[in-house]
């Protein structure tokens, strides 16, 4: 057993005891797969743009046939993710900003700090990294298709879509650095996302404005069936 199916069950073991949960499975692998395809991604992107980078991986031709497949799937999970009810209702949460959400942008502009007593299931940083996450995915995944079919698009357009994709392939580093430090200031947020589950004190300090889904009931256990009367092989007496 791993380490992430380890802690996923001592999650499950702990849900009764302070734990509540935060993400469904479904939510977990659409994380997951993002960031295992979007880190592919900025890898090998970085192979081929840096040449001390690109002369210690070599081999330039498969980096960039696994650059463009990898970056082709970065759409998939999210698509697969909307079969999920749990994961569509987040996509709404994420999508949609809240006054308590322009308030948290102001005191966090003017104070340097992220002010927790603002922040619903998702703060406003976070709902702005989701959509600044969609954006360049789908301007990454355009810009690559122009300059990837060479023939059926003019010279005018592939260098635009080349000064495009090069220049918002640095600014996903520096938003992703940033995403990176940031979790890991928060165990518990990455706990979260690892296994589903948070405790109870975290959600009320940094989402109190969060109301959490009650669980559902069990249910009701069915009645016992009475047993059959036991049929006789035997043939009835005569008359």
């Amino acid at each position: 057993m791993t380490r992430l199916h380890e802690s996923m069950a001592r999650a499950e073991e702990s849900r009764g005891a302070g734990w509540i949960r935060r993400f469904t499975r479904a939510e977990t692998w659409v994380h997951r797969s993002l960031a295992w395809l979007m880190g592919i991604c900025v890898f090998t992107a970085a192979s081929l743009y840096f040449p001390p980078l690109a002369e210690i991986v070599g081999r330039r031709r498969l980096v960039v046939t696994v650059h463009e497949w990898s970056g082709l799937a970065l759409p998939v999970p999210p698509l697969l993710g909307l079969a999920s009810r749990a994961f569509r209702a987040d996509a709404g949460r994420l999508g949609r900003f809240f006054p308590h959400d322009w308030r948290w942008l102001r005191v966090t502009l003017r104070r340097r700090r992220r002010e927790s007593s603002l922040a619903g299931k998702f703060n406003a940083g976070q709902k702005l990294y989701a959509a600044f996450s969609v954006g360049a995915i789908l301007l990454m995944l355009g810009t690559g298709l122009i300059m990837w079919f060479t023939r059926l698009t003019p010279l005018v357009w592939r260098t635009g879509a080349t000064f495009v994709h090069d220049w918002l392939f640095l600014l996903v580093i520096a938003v992703i650095t940033g995403h990176v430090r940031f979790a890991a200031k928060d165990p518990e947020a990455r706990s979260g996302l690892r296994t589903g589950y948070v405790t109870h004190w975290w959600a009320r300090a940094e989402h109190p404005l969060w109301r959490p889904d009650p669980p559902a009931p069990p249910k009701s256990p069915e009645p016992p069936k009475s047993p059959e009367p036991l049929k006789s092989s035997e043939p009835p007496p005569a008359p």
